[in-house]
């Protein structure tokens, strides 16, 4: 069983599902709601686990009632919560997101106040096949990107605007969202801003573009792998179910390919079903999934 360390953000998300995204300043009501965890890593985390993966979680929380839920939550998910920073007198992050009849996001995050994210645990984790971190604190990121370098393991950056440099440079895959690749090229090719990541850090890169599927390198150039069709209800998490599944396998030793066609497929199945993260499927069910689509 892999173990992989996830690093960055955990929040909860108060979700409400309307026809149409709100465009004016007044009073909107919806027959459907949901109180569930979100945040990157945490979310991520959750998809490793449900995988059958060991997550263990490196998050910022306060002592507050929104930090009781998402460590309550996450620990029934089976993600190793033992490390979280909670921090007295700090307020824990939550969200509120408005998913339309598309399936389409709009979120507003509270990122949190007060919050401190301790690593100096990090170098004592034993067993651990591969890290994945996001962009919210860069110390702790580059201290789990410089671990999975000194153990010669993958160490993956979940890499959404802004990004700094040096966590490209520190990270053996960088896994970019188009949001996070146009914020550091706006203008250039996908391809050739690809190609020219991949030299100037030192490392295997991709971007993902939700139905429009995952580009990444390959040596000296560019493949493009398509998106499975499906019709989605429910976007929320889906960016960040296939960064923990793409770290999972990566973790388990199969190629950036394969591990990329499982994400796709993870990511894909997390979008057929509401409550963001709930949707993040089962080993089984992704392997069925998998046979059946190719």
């Amino acid at each position: 069983m892999s173990k992989i360390l996830c690093v960055g953000a955990a929040v909860v998300d108060f979700v409400f599902h309307l026809e149409t995204l709100p465009s004016r300043p007044e009073k909107y009501g919806t027959e459907e709601a949901h109180v569930v965890g979100g945040g990157c890593a945490a979310n991520a985390a959750v998809a490793v686990a449900r995988l059958g993966g060991t997550a263990v979680l490196g998050a910022r929380l306060g002592d507050d009632s929104i930090g009781d839920l998402i460590v309550e939550d996450l620990a029934r998910e089976g993600v190793d919560v033992s490390n979280v920073t909670r921090t007295k007198g700090a307020k824990s992050s939550y969200s509120s997101v408005l998913i339309d009849a598309a399936g389409e996001r709009q979120i507003v995050n509270f990122r949190g106040a007060g919050l401190v994210l301790a690593t100096d645990w990090f170098d004592g984790l034993e067993d651990v096949s591969a890290v994945l971190t996001d962009t919210r604190r860069v110390d702790a990121a580059l201290a789990a990107l410089q671990l999975a370098s000194a153990r010669g393991i993958p160490g993956v950056l979940d890499g959404e605007a802004p990004i700094d440099p040096a966590l490209m440079s520190a990270a053996s895959h960088v896994a970019l969202s188009m949001q996070g690749l146009r914020d550091l090229y706006p203008d250039t090719d996908v391809e050739a801003a690809l190609l020219d990541i991949a030299v100037k850090h030192d490392c295997w890169v991709c971007v993902t573009d939700g139905a429009d599927g995952v580009w990444y390198t390959d040596g000296g150039q560019t493949r493009h792998m398509a998106a499975f069709p499906i019709t989605p209800i429910d976007t929320l998490g889906a960016g960040d179910v296939w960064h923990g599944v793409f770290a999972l396998l990566l973790a388990e030793g199969q190629s950036a390919e394969e591990a990329i066609r499982h994400a796709n497929g993870a990511a894909a199945l997390k979008c057929l079903k509401k409550g963001g993260r709930a949707g993040a499927p089962s080993r089984a069910a992704l392997t069925e999934y998998l046979k059946e689509t190719t």
